[in-house]
């Protein structure tokens, strides 16, 4: 069997997407955080765009970008988590990469420094979740039934809106009931807990910038 470690920082979404499909596959896996402040040599000479996450298989070949790393996992391990018709895994890419365009605005809100500013991002940010909505079935997870790769590329999205919503005030996935129900459900599933750091929500929360940091230390 390959051995696998994940080099992670420990809040990073797109970290927590791969080790969300590790947990999901039940792939053993070691993983090891670094300070993105302060990047080791280490690390530069395995990354070579300088960003998490890397997936190091056998302890010689080093994957990096996380959709990258997901696609590998599929590939590698059962069970399947993208459907199998052609044109519907196409789909399911897609909307990956609409989750990925959404996380810009959803850190930028994070950062915003004034409340005026933290609505305009979220207005940028509505409208791709406008997408997301319309795209979801209203199924417990995006496909169905099951986990997909989907799934694991929006759970740290939607968890993160929980919490932005929960500090800011602001309803950001009201107008969305299928994102809320979606959330709810990823929340309940063990595989999105076990993907990242316990304290997860204060580390995140820590983070928060201009206004809505005012808003956590309120």
């Amino acid at each position: 069997m390959p051995s696998y470690r994940l080099i992670s920082f420990d809040s990073c979404p797109f970290v927590q997407r791969a080790a969300f499909l590790l947990q999901a596959k039940a792939v053993d896996y070691e993983i090891q955080y670094i300070d993105l402040a302060n990047k080791p040599d280490w690390f530069l000479e395995l990354s070579p765009l300088g960003k998490v996450p890397l997936l190091e298989v056998d302890g010689q070949t080093v994957l990096f970008e996380s959709q990258v790393i997901a696609e590998f996992l599929e590939e590698s391990h059962a069970p399947r988590m993208h459907p199998e018709p052609p044109l519907e895994r196409a789909q399911h890419r897609a909307v990956i990469e609409l989750v990925s365009a959404a996380l810009g605005p959803a850190w930028r809100m994070t950062t915003a420094e004034t409340e005026e500013e933290f609505k305009a991002v979220a207005a940028t940010l509505d409208k791709l979740l406008a997408r997301l909505e319309a795209g979801h079935a209203g199924n417990m997870f995006f496909g169905g039934h099951a986990l997909s790769l989907v799934d694991a590329a929006a759970a740290p999205l939607l968890q993160r809106l929980g919490w932005v919503q929960d500090v800011s005030g602001h309803d950001l996935l009201g107008r969305f009931p299928r994102l809320s129900t979606w959330l709810e459900t990823l929340q309940r599933d063990p595989t999105l807990a076990a993907s990242a750091v316990p304290d997860l929500r204060e580390r995140v929360l820590a983070s928060y910038k201009g206004w809505l940091g005012t808003k956590v230390a309120a």
